[in-house]
C-alpha cells in the first residue's frame, strides 16, 4: 500500500489569517475547501501554540456551505450527530460515518478505474455494486436505519457481480452491525 502524501500545511497567524506554506500566500476557507475537493488533505495549525485546528476549520467550512443553502446533511443526521456528542457514551456514529465514506470512496475509485480502461459505450462492470452501496449509504444517512437494511439494497447487484459478492457481503454485514448498534443507542 502506498504511503499517503503529507497534508498541505496551513498556518493560522494571530491575525486569524491562513497561510499556505507550499505557495507562501494567504488563503481563505473557500480556497481550503477547493484543495479538499481536489483531493488534497490539509492540516491547519496555530502558528503560536502549534495546536491542530483542522477539525475546527473543516466544521466551519461545512457550516458555511449549509448556511448558504448547499445542504448536504439531512436534519435527522445532524440531530444524530449532536446526540452522539452529547450522550457521554461511546458512540458508534464516528466509526459508522468513517466506514460509510470509505465505502463510497472505494466504490467511486472502482468506477473511475473501470471507466478509464473500457469502451464508454459498454456496460460498466461493477456499476450495480456501487449503486447498491450508495443506496445503502444514503438510506442509512437519511434515517432509514429502522426499516430495511443494506442487505435489501444489493441482491440484484450481487447476482450481476458474483466475483465481488464476498466483498459486498462483508460490507453489508458491517453496515448491518453498525445499524443495529445505532438503533440500540436510540
Amino acid at each position: 500500500m502506498a504511503d499517503k502524501p503529507k497534508p498541505l500545511l496551513i498556518k493560522r497567524y494571530a491575525s486569524r489569517r491562513l497561510y499556505n506554506t507550499e505557495t507562501s500566500d494567504y488563503v481563505t476557507l473557500e480556497d481550503i475547501a477547493g484543495f479538499i475537493r481536489d483531493g488534497r488533505e490539509v492540516q491547519i495549525v496555530d502558528l503560536k501554540s502549534g495546536d491542530d485546528l483542522t477539525r475546527q476549520y473543516l466544521l466551519q467550512i461545512i457550516a458555511e456551505h449549509e448556511s448558504r443553502g448547499e445542504s448536504v446533511l439531512p436534519v435527522e443526521v445532524l440531530n444524530d450527530l449532536v446526540r452522539s456528542y452529547m450522550s457521554g457514551d461511546v458512540s458508534v456514529v464516528p466509526q459508522f460515518l468513517q466506514t460509510s465514506f470509505d465505502m463510497l470512496r472505494d466504490g467511486q475509485a472502482r468506477v473511475m478505474e473501470n471507466m478509464s480502461s473500457m469502451n464508454p459505450m459498454a456496460k460498466m462492470p461493477g456499476l450495480e455494486v456501487m449503486q447498491a452501496q450508495q443506496q445503502a449509504f444514503m438510506k442509512a444517512m437519511t434515517g432509514g436505519w429502522g426499516g430495511s437494511t443494506a442487505q435489501d439494497a444489493a441482491p440484484a447487484a450481487k447476482a450481476d457481480a458474483p466475483d465481488q459478492g464476498e466483498d459486498l457481503d462483508a460490507i453489508k454485514k458491517q453496515l448491518a452491525e453498525l445499524q443495529d448498534k445505532l438503533s440500540k443507542l436510540k
